[in-house]
């Protein structure tokens, strides 16, 4: 056969291109949707502009953190007083948390029964994979505002069709798990025993109240640091809650976009920095604010009020299921490894002193004291003259490669 024959025809280029590469359908799909799109580095998911949702009979708003990565997203569900969602399905996973209000939530299940649980504020749960779902607001007066973070976009951008992921009647019986899961029962283990990050994980599809929840020592990533990590409908998504004390903070630490961290109860802030930026960005929190990390950009969570501080963190890649080759890291204890180390987080001993210097002032505004005494040389760090806080932030080498 020769040359010529093999060589396919030259192609004539289109003028016509415009609207043909470069696609987003999940972004084409929340345009669509008619309701409003908010794009920021966080919010207060309580103060959101939302609008009339058609497709939940409802109204809601898409939450678009900058740090949301390819995979995670997030929207607002706001139910009207006594009003009840159109029923739904999708072959995305999503945990709600609510920001306020009481009502249920009804699920019909692969067998054909159903089952029905009341939430209140603060409440956690999640769908089983492609289950017909309808929530209530039980209140005659209030709104009822959840938070809903999901994987849509991994849905939508694979298989590009919203109709598909929307209508599909694929059934999942061993994502449903038992009749006590949707009311607050679980399973509790333990793995990772002996060493410093000892990972407690409740398999569930329900949680109350995640103020009273009841969460495990997780010194490796500070003295006084609480956790539990959850599976929820024995899905692929991870969500944890964390604990810090009062007069206390975490250590800095990185990881890849998508997680979506969700102030619960207390009062603070979080540091964010890229290795090599000269100011950090500060982002305020208390009940309703949720913001995402951008990808591999340090961040560190603050505790200035006078009582202990919980937040949830919602992100692709469970400790059951991994998904990713950094969540399995995590998963294993990688993310409480120093960078010095080849890991991703930072010591107290290796952090710029510009952190503690700023902690110690807002604490100095809310009137708590500081408890980290045992960690820092605090009067030397508030002796320190303005010019020895300036410049690139004092990051450690970091030696062979992050995990």
């Amino acid at each position: 056969m020769s040359t010529a024959a093999m060589t396919p025809p030259a192609a004539s280029p289109s003028d016509d291109s415009s609207g043909r590469f470069l696609l987003d359908p999940y972004v084409g799909w929340a345009q669509g949707e008619g309701i409003p799109i908010h794009e920021e580095f966080g919010f207060d998911l309580l103060a959101l502009e939302t609008g009339p949702w058609e497709r939940y009979d409802a109204r809601g708003c898409f939450a678009h953190t900058l740090g949301r990565g390819d995979f995670m997203s997030n929207y607002v569900l706001e139910i009207e007083p006594t009003r009840s969602t159109a029923p739904v399905h999708h072959l995305y996973e999503a945990f709600f948390y609510v920001l306020t209000g009481y009502g249920s939530a009804t699920v019909w299940l692969p067998d054909g029964t159903e089952r029905t649980f009341e939430w209140g504020p603060k409440a956690l749960f999640a769908i089983p994979l492609n289950c017909t779902y309808r929530i209530m607001n039980a209140s005659g007066r209030e709104p009822a505002r959840l938070s809903c973070t999901n994987d849509a976009p991994l849905l939508l951008n694979v298989f590009h069709d919203p109709a598909f992921v929307f209508g599909s009647d694929a059934r999942f019986p061993d994502r449903v798990g038992t009749v006590e899961r949707f009311a607050g029962e679980g399973e509790h283990s333990v793995y990772n025993q002996g060493s410093a990050t000892v990972q407690n994980v409740w398999e569930t599809n329900f949680v109350h109240d995640l103020t009273s929840f009841t969460l495990y020592e997780f010194e490796g990533r500070g003295k006084g640091s609480l956790n539990v990590n959850f599976v929820l409908a024995d899905g692929t998504m991870h969500a944890h809650v964390s604990q810090m004390p009062v007069g206390r903070y975490k250590k800095a630490h990185r990881h890849a976009a998508g997680t979506h961290v969700h102030a619960v109860d207390g009062e603070g802030f979080s540091l964010l920095w890229y290795e090599g930026d000269s100011e950090f960005r500060r982002f305020p929190w208390r009940h309703g604010f949720m913001y995402s990390p951008p990808f591999w950009m340090f961040h560190q969570h603050f505790n200035t009020g006078p009582a202990p501080a919980r937040y949830l963190a919602c992100s692709l890649g469970s400790r059951k299921y991994p998904f990713l080759a950094l969540r399995r890291k995590s998963a294993e204890g990688s993310g409480a490894v120093s960078v010095s180390q080849g890991g991703r987080q930072i010591e107290y001993e290796d952090q710029d002193p510009r952190v503690h210097r700023m902690f110690l002032e807002a604490l100095r505004e809310t009137g708590v004291e500081s408890r980290m005494g045992d960690a820092f040389d605090e009067p030397a760090i508030l002796a320190l003259s303005g010019e020895s806080l300036t410049g690139v932030i004092r990051t450690p080498r970091s030696v062979g490669p992050a995990v």
